[in-house]
């Protein structure tokens, strides 16, 4: 075997430590020789004397002291040439002091110290610079062979922090800036020029050779995002982008990871500003139980539930693998919080009875339903159980172990329900409201649309059919649904639980409906095909059950306005509390029976509205549309 060389024997740190030290060495003599140079007698600096000595152990001082060995001479920049003024002013100050102390300084010159840090700073910091400046050179001819040409749309702080680390990455090089500010035109950032704005694009990304475009915009909203996608999609590139800053913050996502614009990206509306204290003192130091705590809502409950700082929590939670899976994420970011997860059914009653005597919650979050419609239509026994049933077990449990706040997570299909789903959470919703008569809980409702991204929705549904090679499924031209992100929907929850006195039906501007059809269409071209083109949209027909449209309150629910500007409140509609029990004890001997039939009576004497859809669609002339100024609506 060879034996290693000297230079493979020496570690990179004791080589710069070698280099320092020497042309401290270097500075001090050439001081010195500079000082007395002039004089017309010379005097020589005698380089193995104390005073000499005495110098180079200062300065190894002040180098360790600043943190110079630290920084990589690959990545000098201006934190380090920091160290080293730093380094060597207080190495001249302190050598002064010393050779005070040691000789009065005699045989050596105070300019020397005004000449000699001038010189180290040179000596230290050129070298560093020198070498990056080379490692930098090396690496672009290596990007100009192997990586790709890249445009960075927004020349802000995003683009300029997303372009210093694209110089570490060897996949692409930064070939220029698109920013819509005439102000940065002809300027560089990091020596990458701004070479015009988004109107030019498509010109400019010809121009360059760019061979793919990265989206550095994170605070862009939904409107912005839209144009600057469809001026991307127009140059036939791929694109990128950086996340959103919420989705930053949050600790979903690092601020310059590189992802594909997703949905969300284009659907996602203008963040909702909450009232955050009031959250929080609603949760932090709290005991808490969710059910469905496993599921696309109730996970997104749970963690952020475990971020405001609450004591305990208790997962319900019925599916074996979402309760592991949720687990394994909570216990890993939140080591210290209490966590207890349960499997089970929360309306097996002693199962619920038990995850109550264990968690003695103060909040509680019943996210366990199920959601997909067409799917329960047929099905009403197993939607009346779990849907309405179990709300009333859980509600139970929550008086009898004095809860202080239930939250119910509710869905707009409950409003003037055409399908078997809406109507038994309608039923949860009635169930909630006489359950919070005359009790010490505050019983508080949340209706929202469709959640982007949720399981057994229809974004997960179009990108499996989409990378399959469609067609797209899509019931009808006209449909239209609200949507929000699953992390928006937890907050408008968590929200409501701080705003909530007892008995409310909250729900959230959620802003315009979306067509389907565009839906599908905009997450066609996201997938760099064109619709009709390259994957078809297939129009299947409205299912049983299903509305073109969805609404947010029903005409005698007289909604208003709240202290939150995004936060509406339906105005109870009166029940009977005998005819509600009286139904439901009927309806939960039918469910033991497994007599729809009888089922069916009991839904239909509680919802006297509500009419058995069999595919044509039946929306009421009445429907109410939500205004945006948030004022009380008549009947």
């Amino acid at each position: 075997m060879k034996p290693p060389s000297l230079a493979g024997r020496i570690h990179p740190r004791s080589a710069v430590v070698i280099h320092d030290l020497a042309v401290t060495l270097l500075a001090w003599w050439l001081a010195n020789t500079l000082r007395y140079a002039m004089l017309p007698y010379g005097q020589r600096l005698d380089l193995l004397s104390w005073q000499t000595l005495i110098v180079l152990g200062v300065q190894a001082a002040m180098f360790y002291w600043t943190g110079l060995y630290k920084g990589l001479w690959r990545f000098a920049s201006v934190p380090d040439l920091w160290n080293i003024l730093r380094a060597v002013v207080a190495g001249a100050v302190v050598i002064y002091l010393a050779l005070f102390l040691y000789n009065r300084m005699y045989g050596i010159s105070r300019s020397v110290l005004l000449i000699y840090p001038v010189l180290l700073a040179i000596f230290l910091g050129a070298p560093r610079l020198a070498y990056r400046y080379w490692k930098d050179s090396q690496l672009d001819l290596f990007h100009a062979k192997h990586s790709h040409r890249v445009l960075v749309i927004g020349a802000g702080r995003a683009g300029e922090a997303l372009v210093r680390d694209l110089r570490r990455d060897s996949r692409y090089v930064p070939a220029g800036f698109i920013d819509d500010d005439t102000s940065l035109r002809g300027s560089r950032l990091h020596g990458v020029p701004v070479l015009g704005g988004t109107d030019r694009l498509e010109e400019l990304a010809r121009r360059v050779g760019a061979e793919m475009l990265l989206i550095a915009m994170p605070s862009a909203d939904k409107e912005e995002m839209r144009h600057v996608v469809s001026l991307c999609e127009a140059t036939g590139l791929p694109f990128r982008t950086v996340p959103r800053l919420d989705d930053v913050v949050s600790g979903r996502a690092q601020f310059n990871e590189l992802k594909e614009v997703a949905i969300e990206d284009l659907l996602g509306r203008d963040p909702v500003k909450l009232e955050w204290n009031a959250i929080r003192r609603g949760l932090t130091g709290q005991r808490v139980l969710v059910t469905g705590g496993g599921g696309s809502i109730g996970s997104e409950l749970c963690r952020q539930i475990a971020r405001l700082g609450a004591s305990e929590l208790t997962i319900l939670e019925l599916s074996e693998y979402n309760l592991y899976r949720i687990e394994r994420e909570l216990r890993a970011q939140y080591p210290e919080l209490l966590l207890r997860c349960l499997i089970g059914d929360c309306g097996d009653a002693a199962a619920c009875a038990n995850a109550f005597a264990l968690a003695k919650p103060q909040r509680v979050f019943h996210a366990a339903a199920y959601k997909h419609v067409p799917l329960l239509q047929n099905q009403l026994r197993e939607a009346f159980r779990n849907n309405a049933l179990n709300t009333r077990t859980v509600a139970e449990q929550a008086v009898r172990y004095g809860v202080e706040s239930f939250v119910l997570i509710s869905t707009d299909k409950a409003v003037n329900p055409t399908s078997v789903m809406g109507a038994c959470k309608r039923v949860a919703e009635i169930i909630c409201q006489i359950t919070a008569e005359d009790r010490a809980t505050k019983f508080v409702t949340v209706r929202f649309g469709n959640v982007l991204d949720s399981a057994g929705s229809v974004v997960p549904l179009f990108r499996d059919q989409i990378a399959e090679g469609g067609p797209v499924t899509v019931t009808h031209p006209e449909i239209s649904r609200y949507f929000m992100t699953i992390p928006e929907a937890c907050q408008l929850i968590l929200q409501a639980m701080a705003m909530g006195k007892g008995g409310e039906t909250f729900a959230l501007d959620m802003g315009e409906p979306i067509r389907i059809r565009d839906l599908a269409e905009q997450m066609i071209r996201l997938a760099g095909k064109q619709p009709g083109r390259d994957i078809s949209i297939l129009y299947t027909g409205l299912r049983p059950g299903e509305k073109l449209f969805e609404e947010l309150f029903h005409p005698l629910e007289n909604y208003h306005g709240t202290s939150h500007p995004k936060i509406f409140e339906a105005a109870p509609r009166q029940q009977s509390a005998a005819l509600v029990a009286a139904q439901l004890a009927r309806a939960a001997e039918a469910v033991q029976r497994f007599d729809e039939e009888t089922l069916r009576h009991c839904v239909g004497a509680l919802l006297p509205a509500f009419r058995w859809e069999t595919g044509e669609p039946t929306q009421t002339a009445d429907v109410v549309p939500l205004q945006r100024g948030g004022g009380d609506t008549a009947a």
